[in-house]
């Protein structure tokens, strides 16, 4: 860093160069921050933490801190100033956080909720300080919440999605319903595009046809499906992503492993059908049809897409864009992650390994780190990937491991949980169920391209199956919270031990590395 701010102050690297070598630093240094915690208000006993207790020790019978004791099951945070975050529980209730609650990132502190939805009435979600408990509670979410996600326009309202088969619309402000749409079927996750003038917000839904909602008109007015065309298959559809540079373009991945490409203006919606076997994509081996007319929409053969084309092996349950919309992430049962090019459809292939897991029917919250927000520009994003019980930071376009994210107990896969009421004790298997980036200034884009918001140089925030909402921030010079907070950790059960012994090891490998240093200096 030294080095950088001598190269900048003799004019060597200009102010933007000099940005983006920073913000590469920052993005490759990502490391827990246990410190912040988030607590919402529910109490009972963590029993373990980890596979079991170390050496015999006595079990902590203390309190312990979550932000869903049932488990949370997805998260939200706005892009535009990077303020609030939202998080939805297995047990139907949402809540709010301010993450400018605590103006110093380096000093310990335990989040409050700036407001809480209950579940609906006849649950067992109880009343508490700040929930939402009047006439309405009737029709919030009686199961749990699926996926969550701000209106890309404005951080004043929000959308959540459930098992209950219901997608809701929610003003920010006293968290209030403002709508509820029902699409009889069980809704696992949605999407809102994030420069588009229509109102229409893509639902992934138990049945084979993608839903699409009019928030103007109050109803869902379309249903995507290819129905009587080639490839079309059955099953729910799993995940949903707008494109971030054509307003009417939409992913959709389905159980069948299919990710299917569509433009909502069409009667005919359906454009394409990624396939894995492609590596050359439509326009290269069909150069002809950038000339004249295009052929019928259902005529795929003419179109150069085999019938059979399919994404993935297995359902397709992850889909995103990079900011700039040149390609496409999906990701499937089968552990693969693939990268294809948005222009001509072509696998990219990408290679991430072995090291990929993949479970469950829930929308895996990947993203990509800002399109030009490192060093090198376009081509330079990384990937952030829910790896079951650890967080995976990946090159987008090598598909190597840049960082692996644990924290404590994430290592040892089950926790033990007493809660409060008659249901005792339970095991609960930590999964990374989330994953939201921290941004600010995303006004006309898709995500934020600033890192970090007010408080903080920039932040990931992860949800688990344990309750926790667990932090991860960029190590700044001058400040390693492990370190700094090691003898509070201390007394912080099982993962608070692991993770001031992991600071100390740290610390210590620096200073042999310093002291290595200095002898061959």
């Amino acid at each position: 860093m030294n080095q950088l701010l001598f190269e900048r102050s003799i004019g060597n690297i200009d102010q933007k160069h000099f940005a983006r070598l920073h913000t590469n630093k920052l993005l490759y240094s990502f490391q827990a921050a246990p410190h912040h915690r988030f607590d919402g208000g529910e109490q009972g006993v963590a029993v373990y933490d980890g596979a079991a207790p170390r050496d015999g020790a006595a079990i902590d019978q203390r309190r312990s801190i979550w932000a869903h004791q049932p488990g949370v099951n997805a998260l939200a945070l706005e892009r535009f100033e990077g303020r609030l975050l939202a998080s939805g529980g297995s047990d139907g209730t949402i809540r709010l956080w301010n993450l400018e609650q605590c103006p110093d990132p380096h000093k310990a502190h335990s989040y409050k909720p700036l407001a809480q939805i209950t579940r609906a009435s006849g649950g067992r979600a109880a009343s508490r300080p700040g929930a939402v408990t009047d006439g309405q509670n009737l029709q919030h979410h009686r199961f749990g919440v699926t996926h969550l996600s701000f209106y890309p326009f404005d951080a004043n309202a929000f959308f959540s999605s459930s098992y209950d088969e219901t997608l809701k619309v929610w003003a920010t402000e006293g968290a209030r319903l403002s709508g509820s749409f029902a699409l009889e079927a069980k809704v696992y996750s949605h999407a809102a595009s994030p420069i588009a003038s229509h109102l229409l917000v893509a639902c992934a839904t138990q049945n084979p046809a993608v839903r699409l909602v009019d928030l103007r008109s109050g109803a869902a007015v379309q249903s995507l499906m290819a129905g009587g065309q080639v490839g079309a298959g059955t099953g729910a559809v799993l995940s949903v992503a707008w494109s971030p540079v054509h307003e009417h373009v939409l992913a959709s991945g389905a159980v069948d492993g299919t990710v299917r490409i569509w433009d909502v203006r069409r009667s005919s919606a359906l454009v394409a059908l990624l396939d894995q076997e492609d590596s050359l994509g439509i326009i290269r081996r069909r150069p002809e049809q950038l000339r004249g007319p295009p052929p019928a929409v259902n005529d795929f053969q003419a179109r150069g897409i085999r019938a059979s084309a399919r994404a993935h092996a297995g359902p397709v349950n992850g889909l995103t864009w990079t900011d700039d919309g040149d390609y496409i992430i999906s990701a499937g049962h089968d552990r693969k992650i693939r990268v294809w090019d948005a222009a001509s459809g072509a696998n990219t292939l990408v290679n991430f390994g072995p090291t990929i897991r993949n479970g469950g029917l829930l929308s895996m919250n990947m993203f990509t780190s800002p399109t030009g927000l490192m060093a090198g520009g376009a081509g330079r994003e990384l990937l952030f990937w829910p790896n079951e019980n650890e967080i995976l930071v990946l090159d987008l376009h090598e598909g190597t491991v840049v960082r692996r994210l644990r924290a404590g107990a994430m290592v040892g896969g089950v926790a033990g949980v007493r809660g409060a009421g008659p249901a005792g004790e339970r095991a609960v298997r930590n999964r990374v169920t989330s994953l939201v980036w921290r941004g600010a200034g995303g006004f006309g884009g898709s995500s934020g391209a600033v890192m970090g918001g007010r408080n903080a140089a920039g932040g990931i925030y992860s949800g688990h199956s344990d309750g926790l909402i667990r932090v991860w921030m960029p190590e700044l010079d001058g400040g390693d919270p492990m370190a700094e907070f090691g003898d509070a950790l201390e007394d912080d059960g099982d993962e608070g031990r692991d993770m001031a012994e992991q600071g100390r090891k740290r610390k210590a490998v620096n200073q042999a590395f310093r002291n290595l240093m200095g002898q061959l200096d």
